[in-house]
């Protein structure tokens, strides 16, 4: 038996043929999908049915795919070692899913559903003004480009840990790959390789548990190593927002940060207005939030489950898992390497989920692009041929920007924590600006716009001071009892001594940059509505809200604003039908027709 650190790395880098042979098929069925919604079942080329699959989409598929969108490599990978390091307070986020789920359905998606818009920023223009949906578009364009890398970067550790291979080889190949499908085959190509993925994804996290599980000898192990170390715990009630995982911070910033990305993101709405209604929309929703929570139990599963394999001989302080993320493949290669394929298959299922988020992503970019970028600045309309070469020019080049960024990202260290860190400086920001537009309608232009710029300028100072501190080691966050006593292989004894168990803080660090990241989507709305509103009463005009229309608004405000007589949502024959084009400044409405 190997006993030297270098002999079990490449001893765990066992992956054969079938290996290659089910990855491989996973890549080509996805450019088969392409081919075939691109080139067999031929619809008419036009931007509705690229880009929104004509609004005819059946619930379950855009369901599946709002999952796999969602559920990217960072959760698969991220997740397991967040567990296996720090234990499942973080799966409490699942009540903050759940309770986005009725606040998303019945308060945003209906007022998107109605405008039948197809960039979600369209609606800030029609709501305020066109400065504010370029501010919208800005930040999202600017989200994605940072988000994409890593989505690709994460697979391709999983890769590198059971193969070998460079992350710079295999990326360029998965971008080219999706950049095909996406390109060709528009939407519904992409929702239904979603699909194929979705089930690509829960296939591999079950294969792992159930074999993990089999070979320590039934579940009742996994959790009675857990609960001994206190991975397996109750919620905590700490009120204290440095506490990096509390109940508050899992439910109100959990249910703060999945409304951004769920309800007001055009990743995740261009989904949901593909669907034919808003009761369609809202079942897509409730599969959504099931499937999500679903997942992330099984990913937390795995986490305790590779603690309960490995908790006589950390691998992460051996560094027999070079990078923490690269955990879960290495569980994988090391009770799976005597069953040829079965690795494969879970390398294409981490593989499965960047894939749709990027899919998803570049997708979204070129509606963004195209409607926000290009249509409002040409004096003329845009042939068909002119928008079609203009979308897939910038899937194109997007795919090809996020690989190259590949080589910034793999300097950045661990993936979950780093993400939601990072988005928060635009979420945030974009979350309050559109709640402002939806929930108070007597900001103007002017107010919003300064409060949604001054969110983006206190959420960078914040999140990248404190992604500072992290990575210099002054900031270090308490994980759970590690152990190396059991280890049967040669290594550093030093490395042990290296890793901390107790949080350290220099006194001169400003106590707002230890507040929990689960806050700062948060903390980048309630600043952009409370400077929005300052500006509305101090220094420029309050709007009537009698001026704005009422489909801009939820219900409920629409009934308060205009009274109960006023058309709703749903349940009337009698709707306004509202175009870009159809509001001037600050959301007046110029035309109404019936449907």
């Amino acid at each position: 038996m190997a006993t030297d650190l270098e002999d079990i790395v490449e001893h765990m880098r066992w992956f054969a043929w079938p290996d290659y042979l089910v990855f491989v098929s996973m890549l080509m069925l996805c450019i088969l999908i392409g081919v075939y919604f691109g080139f067999v079942q031929r619809k008419p080329n036009t931007e509705s049915e690229y880009l929104m699959g004509g609004r005819t989409m059946m619930v379950f598929p855009i369901a599946l795919s709002l999952i796999a969108s969602f559920i990217s490599g960072i959760t698969l990978l991220g997740l397991p070692t967040e567990v296996y390091s720090f234990g499942i307070q973080y799966v409490y986020v699942a009540l903050g899913v759940t309770l986005m789920g009725f606040v998303m359905g019945f308060i945003y998606l209906p007022v998107f559903h109605k405008l039948n818009i197809t960039s979600t920023y369209e609606y800030l223009e029609t709501r305020f003004d066109r400065r504010l949906r370029m501010f919208g578009s800005i930040m999202f364009t600017i989200m994605n480009i940072g988000y994409l890398p890593i989505v690709i970067y994460v697979p391709a550790l999983a890769f590198n840990q059971v193969t070998g291979v460079n992350i710079h080889v295999i990326t360029p190949i998965v971008c080219i790959v999706c950049v095909f499908y996406t390109c060709v085959g528009g939407l519904k190509a992409v929702v239904w390789t979603d699909v194929v993925q979705t089930f690509s994804m829960f296939g591999a996290l079950v294969l792992v548990a159930v074999k993990g599980t089999i070979d320590l000898g039934g579940s009742d192990v996994v959790f009675r190593s857990a609960w001994n170390t206190g991975r397996l715990e109750r919620p905590n009630f700490d009120i204290n927002p440095t506490t990096r995982h509390t109940f508050w911070s899992q439910l109100i910033g959990g249910f703060v940060y999945w409304l951004q990305t769920n309800a007001v993101s055009q990743n995740m709405i261009q989904r949901y207005l593909s669907l034919p209604s808003v009761a369609a929309g809202r079942r897509a929703l409730w599969i959504f939030v099931f499937g999500v929570c679903l997942l992330m139990s099984l990913c937390s599963y795995c986490g305790l489950l590779i603690y309960a394999t490995y908790q006589n001989c950390d691998p992460l302080t051996t560094k027999l898992a070079r990078a923490k993320d690269q955990l879960l493949p290495l569980f994988v290669m090391d009770i799976l390497r005597d069953l040829p394929g079965l690795p494969g298959l879970f390398v294409a299922g981490v593989f499965s989920a960047a894939l749709s988020s990027l899919s998803t992503c570049l997708n979204s970019m070129s509606a963004v692009i195209l409607e926000d970028f290009v249509k409002p600045f040409v004096h003329k309309p845009l042939s068909q041929r002119t928008i079609n070469w203009i979308m897939r020019s910038v899937v194109v080049g997007v795919g090809a920007l996020c690989a190259a960024l590949v080589f910034v990202v793999e300097k950045m260290g661990t993936v979950l924590q780093l993400t939601m860190s990072l988005e928060a400086i635009t979420n945030g920001p974009l979350l309050g600006t559109f709640t402002i537009g939806i929930l108070i309608p007597w900001v103007e232009s002017r107010s919003a716009l300064t409060g949604g710029i001054f969110g983006v300028i206190f959420m960078s100072w914040l999140s990248l001071k404190a992604q500072y501190w992290v990575a210099t080691g002054t900031i270090v966050f308490p994980h759970k009892p590690m152990s190396v006593d059991g280890c049967t292989y040669e290594f550093d004894r030093s490395l042990a001594n290296a890793t901390s168990t107790s949080v350290y803080t220099t006194d001169d660090i400003f106590p707002l940059f230890r507040v929990s990241y689960m806050w700062y989507t948060f903390l980048g709305a309630a600043v952009t509505i409370l400077v929005s509103l300052l500006c509305s009463v101090l220094i420029f005009e309050r709007q009537d809200p009698k001026t704005v229309s009422p489909d801009l608004m939820a219900g409920f405000v629409r009934r308060y604003i205009h009274g109960p007589d006023v058309p709703s949502v749903q349940g009337n024959a009698r709707v306004v039908v509202l175009t870009p084009n159809a509001y001037g400044k600050n959301g007046k409405t110029s035309h109404e027709s019936a449907l």
